[in-house]
């Protein structure tokens, strides 16, 4: 081929390459080009749980302490063993220490059935297990229960542990067999006790109370008669007097000198002006 034809296909063949390589290109990238027409998926957004509160930094508390038995009485009445009720009336408590035996208990709550009077009796746990039928008759009669103890111990002997067990152990007795709770009257047998047993008392919703005369009736015959005994209580009389009888009969002679002189004790503080309060008067002092 000569030397002019062969630049003549040379010049034809140029643009016949060029076409070729723009439509290779042009293919290609119109296969790496999504159809304008096709939407784009829509997402819905998931719903989103609540947030989850985080707790709050935990506060510094106080430790915890023991919960203080409920104030049944007014505090100026406790840390004291009460000789009378504080009051310038002319009021009167009698009150009963009811433990060793219930022989006196039927005189005793005739004497103040006839003359419209109620009182106010300390009972032991012992004694209301060993009497059931005399102490619910107390409670028939309307009077003020309190408590003398389980065992009627001499309570400074014994440790706090044991003083507290007598106390709570004879309010248990007492509220079980008659259904009364004995609260806030606490009485200390043979009235031994010291600043710690009354403190110990307090402590458990008590106000100690001691009385203002003993009849000493108790005593029995040996020492006194019905007579005596009276005149004891009503040469002491005094506003806000508590009087101490028994509801037990002497184990010498089984006398009942208490029983006996409470008519002419009740006759004679009435004719002095008095009138008969339970221990309850405290409490509204």
């Amino acid at each position: 081929m000569s030397s002019r034809r062969k630049l003549s296909v040379m010049r034809t063949a140029r643009p016949v390459m060029v076409v070729v390589v723009l439509s290779v290109a042009l293919a290609v990238a119109c296969s790496r080009t999504p159809p304008a027409s096709e939407p784009s998926p829509s997402v819905t957004p998931s719903p989103q749980a609540s947030p989850i509160p985080r707790a709050s930094p935990a506060a510094t508390l106080p430790s915890p302490q023991p919960t203080p038995p409920a104030t049944l009485f007014p505090s100026s009445l406790g840390g004291q063993d009460l000789t009378r009720i504080p009051t310038t009336a002319r009021i009167v408590a009698l009150t009963f220490d009811a433990g060793a035996n219930a022989d006196a208990v039927p005189a005793i709550l005739k004497a103040l059935k006839d003359e419209g009077i109620t009182a106010t009796f300390f009972l032991t746990g012992d004694f209301v297990h060993e009497f059931p039928d005399a102490s619910k008759a107390i409670v028939q009669g309307g009077h003020r229960l309190a408590n003398h103890s389980m065992t009627h111990p001499h309570l400074p002997a014994l440790s706090n542990a044991q003083i507290r067990a007598q106390i709570r152990d004879a309010g248990v007795a007492i509220q079980t067999v008659t259904g009364k709770n004995p609260q806030p009257y606490f009485r200390f047998p043979y009235g031994d006790r010291n600043p710690g047993t009354i403190e110990i008392v307090n402590s458990l919703g008590y106000v100690a109370v001691r009385w203002t005369v003993d009849s000493l009736g108790w005593q029995g015959t040996s020492k006194h008669t019905a007579e005596s005994v009276a005149q004891r209580v009503l040469g002491t009389a005094q506003p806000g007097q508590i009087v101490l009888m028994h509801v037990g009969s002497n184990p010498d002679d089984d006398s009942i000198l208490d029983a006996d002189a409470l008519p002419a004790v009740i006759n004679g503080l009435r004719t002095k002006g008095y009138a008969f309060v339970t221990l309850d008067a405290l409490l509204a002092a």
